[in-house]
């Protein structure tokens, strides 16, 4: 099946659990044996969720793949997903699902400790994965351990591969071949500070990718491109639609409006501009939930 007929423009693997979500005043959180916070909410969802949900919110035909537990935890995660009408296929991990504790302060930022539950050895079985890769236009990889397993079938069905690095600072060697192995990779300023720029031409000298994205929060965006010279374009944030309630999946709401200009045919800038949009309105509501639209990412894109 060609890519132009393929079923999914979409194949997200990997990445989902529950974010159990903490309002505090303020980060830091004082050191103090106890602390009365708000009402403790728990949100499915997590990267790769995200960015299924995201994308399918946007009209893009999208499946997700990913290994979670037969838990309260994963019935929520398949709940969620059929809510936003994203095809999920689970593998049942005896690991359960993934967890993350999230502490989100008054203006929306957010510091995250993420559960990395899933067992070394885990992997996906080929019998899974194969019949949705064939059928896919693009392949977007959550940095799971065991989605790095999939890369030699990606790469001899020639399908398109993106991947978030999140905050690495281009030390951890986790994330080292999912940064070599992707055509589009993204990741957050925040790892490796201003030494940013100097990773996202590392990226591209030594990998195979031919865009790199640093996203910024309020400072925007940074794309760099193999054949667009060493300096990296900037895209300015916009002023989100309404206040910021939380940051949570505001860079995963980047990558789907990123990946809906990508697959449309947009050129690199316009795509990182759709995905500004796309994060911004992200923070408009809490646990990942604001997921914007075509009709209202083009109002807001200025078409």
């Amino acid at each position: 099946m060609s890519q132009q007929h393929a079923e999914y423009d979409v194949l997200v693997i990997g990445g989902s659990g529950v974010d159990i979500v903490i309002r505090v005043d303020s980060l830091p959180v004082p050191l103090a044996d106890s602390v009365h916070v708000g009402p403790i909410e728990e949100w499915p969802g997590h990267t790769g969720a995200n960015v299924a949900l995201g994308a399918r919110a946007l009209g893009l035909r999208v499946a997700f793949l990913d290994c979670i537990g037969d838990d309260w935890t994963g019935a929520l995660v398949r709940e969620r997903l059929a809510k936003g009408d994203v095809e999920f296929d689970a593998v049942i991990s005896a690991a359960g699902t993934r967890r993350a504790v999230n502490l989100v302060d008054a203006t929306g930022r957010r510091m995250s400790f993420y559960d990395g539950r899933d067992p070394a050895d885990l992997r996906m079985p080929r019998e899974v994965y194969l019949p949705r890769l064939r059928r896919a236009r693009h392949v977007h990889l959550s940095i799971t351990n065991f989605t790095r397993f999939l890369y030699d079938d990606i790469e001899d069905l020639g399908i398109p591969v993106s991947t978030d690095l999140h905050d690495w600072d281009g030390l951890a060697e986790h994330h080292r071949e999912f940064a070599l192995r992707s055509d589009l990779v993204f990741l957050s300023a925040e790892g490796a500070g201003e030494g940013t720029p100097a990773l996202m031409r590392e990226i591209l000298r030594e990998g195979r990718a031919r865009t790199v994205v640093a996203t910024a929060g309020a400072n925007g965006s940074y794309v760099l491109t193999r054949d667009g010279g060493p300096t990296p374009h900037h895209v300015p944030a916009v002023v989100p639609p309404s206040p910021v309630v939380d940051t949570n999946g505001a860079g995963d709401a980047y990558v789907s409006g990123f990946l809906y200009g990508r697959l449309g045919g947009r050129d690199v800038l316009d795509c990182a501009r759709l995905g500004t949009v796309a994060g911004a309105h992200a923070c408009t509501a809490p646990g990942s939930t604001a997921l914007i639209g075509p009709e209202a990412l083009s109002a807001a894109f200025g078409e």
